[in-house]
This record gives structure tokens, sequence and C-alpha cells, in this order.
């Protein structure tokens, strides 16, 4: 990835002073660009400091205006620590956001460097396709499966970029835009479009049996209610606070509905795999890295 010229970045920065909340501890231009630099030479940054939810949200806004300078086309979201057990590893107790962008999704058996980010990681996820801008009234994972037309198995490959990861809050990992950095996106599964065969899909949704695979050999394993009791709660609360920021999900927008699993290290040689036990046809979806 190559830097952002400096006066693209300086017109981004203008934008994102305007666009931005005031917050006390709001990242600054210059801390937001460190970051941003740091994330194109895939080095650590400096840690940002700790950081109220609002803090976190503006520090995000500044920074997703430099990154829409590079990537350009967003096309969704990633909703993060929607695991508990991630959430405690990280010392919070909600789920935070952040945008994906075109640019980052890859195709299913991609290889990529083990050291692709300044603090690589991989993990399992699971994306859905939105279908219906109905979905931002979803209270339910059954009425979110209305209005999704695809289910994609997803690797998420996500960078935390910062020099000591184990100390980030919440607040921090949104204001980073959740580590987003690249995935890697399975055959998608379509929504029937008949309301048993739906209601058979999200039930088989919240009892998978998520296997994550290293060289063919089992390295963690989740299940589908892992993620907020159902993966579509992830959905719902995503909705619930888009509209909190005066946006909203749209037909065709991307949701990546958070981990099933620890975040793992990759290394140069390995293969790792994902398994959905209990979808329709037990998918697959892999990556290996260099």
């Amino acid at each position: 990835m190559t830097t952002i010229p400096a006066r693209l970045a300086a017109v981004a920065f203008a934008a994102a002073v305007v666009a931005a909340p005031a917050s006390a501890a709001c990242l600054s231009n210059a801390e937001v660009g460190a970051i941003v630099d740091a994330f194109n030479a895939r080095q650590p940054a400096p840690n940002p400091p700790a950081m109220s939810l609002a803090d976190g949200e503006c520090s995000r806004e500044k920074l997703l205006a430099l990154l829409d300078h590079y990537y350009r086309d967003r096309v969704g979201y990633k909703a993060g620590l929607t695991n508990p057990a991630v959430q405690k590893r990280f010392n919070a107790d909600a789920p935070v956001w952040g945008v994906l962008y075109e640019k980052m999704l890859l195709e299913d058996g991609a290889t990529v460097e083990a050291a692709f980010g300044a603090r690589p990681l991989f993990e399992a996820d699971l994306i859905v396709r939105v279908s219906d801008a109905r979905i931002n009234q979803a209270k339910t994972p059954e009425d979110v499966m209305r209005f999704i037309d695809q289910v994609i198995p997803f690797i998420e490959l996500p960078d935390l970029v910062v020099q000591a990861p184990p100390q980030l809050n919440g607040a921090a990992i949104a204001a980073i835009n959740v580590g987003a950095r690249h995935g890697v996106l399975g055959r998608p599964i379509p929504v029937p479009v008949t309301r048993g065969e739906r209601y058979a899909l999200a039930n088989a949704l919240r009892d998978m049996t998520v296997i994550v695979r290293g060289d063919g050999t089992e390295v963690d394993r989740g299940q589908g209610k892992d993620v907020l009791d159902h993966p579509l709660n992830a959905v719902v609360w995503l909705a619930g606070d888009l509209a909190r920021h005066g946006l909203a999900l749209k037909p065709g927008d991307l949701v990546s509905v958070g981990s099933f699993s620890r975040l793992l290290p990759p290394k140069p040689g390995l293969k790792a795999s994902v398994e959905y036990v209990g979808l329709p046809g037990n998918p697959v979806v892999s990556v290996s890295f260099k």
C-alpha cells in the first residue's frame, strides 16, 4: 500500500475536522495521520491514549476521511467485539463498528503475505448481504433474514496496527476502524425465499459449529451463538448504532458480523481454512500465507 500524498492527506484532514464532533480526547489530526502512515508502511503505530466511546467515534471519523481517499469505495461495515470472549480480551462491554472497503476483500483461496499488516491476525467471521433497506428496522434475527439475500463465509484478516494491541479498549478499537485490513470471501449461500426455509437457515446460523484449521489441523472452533447469541443479532445492533450516527444500511451493503474464533497469528507457508458445519453443504473458505 502506498502512502497517501501529503496534499491529499491535508484535504482529507480538513474534511475530517469539519465532520468530526468536538471531543477533548479525540485524536488530533497529527495522531490520526501517524496511524495512517504506520498502516500504509505496515509498521506499528503508537497506541491511542485511553479514551471514551465518543472520543473513539470522533477519531474513527477522522481516520475514515483519510481512508476514503485511498480505498474510495465503501462496501459495508464490520461489527467488532460481538463475541464476549473477544470483549473480555479488550476490556470492552459492547460492540463497535468500522467500515469495509472493496479493495480490502479477496477471493476464496487467495494467497497473501503473512506480514500483511503491522499486527496481522486471522479469524473466523461471516458476512451477510443486505437486500432491503427495511433491515434498519429489524429487531430479531428472523427480521434480518427477510432483508438479506446472501450469507457468505469469511476469513477476516485484521490488523490491530498499534505497538501494544492488548492495551486497546473498545473505544480505541473503534478509533482504528476495528482493525479492518483484508478479508477472504467464500462462496455465497443464497437466502431462501420461502419463510420456512429462511427460518431453517436462521436456526442453522445460530447452531452451526465453526472450525478453524491450519494446514488441515484444527486450531480453534466456535458456535454461531457465540456472536451475541445469534450472528444476525450483530446486524440488529449495527443498524441501531448506525442510526445513532444518522447512517443506515442500504441494499448491497456487506456486514461482517464478528469473530467465532480466537484472533490467530498467520505464519509463512500456512494454509488456514474455516468450515461452517451445519450450514448448507458445510461450506469452507481458505487463505494461504506466504
